[in-house]
């Protein structure tokens, strides 16, 4: 399984902090928001920082693993 959490605004676009999807043999992380925009559009037009197992990703094409753990952020600001 992947596990997959979202933070800030894209959590509030998608209704729920985490799910969970099946992981197959040769899963990129492109596949996941490939299957996931289609589902959120509204969510993942916002998402400017990706993480894989805690480190931040830009490489969609990124192999991923059974386990791994993706997270999605939009831009954070404050003062």
């Amino acid at each position: 399984m992947i596990r997959v959490l979202f933070f800030g605004p894209v959590a509030e676009r998608v209704q729920m902090r985490e799910t969970q999807l099946a992981f197959n043999a040769g899963m990129k992380l492109q596949d996941v928001v490939t299957a996931l925009s289609a589902q959120h559009p509204q969510a993942f037009d916002i998402v400017s920082f990706t993480a894989v197992n805690q480190a931040q990703v830009k490489d969609i094409q990124l192999p991923l693993n059974d386990g791994d753990e993706i997270a999605f952020m939009a831009k954070f600001s404050g003062g």
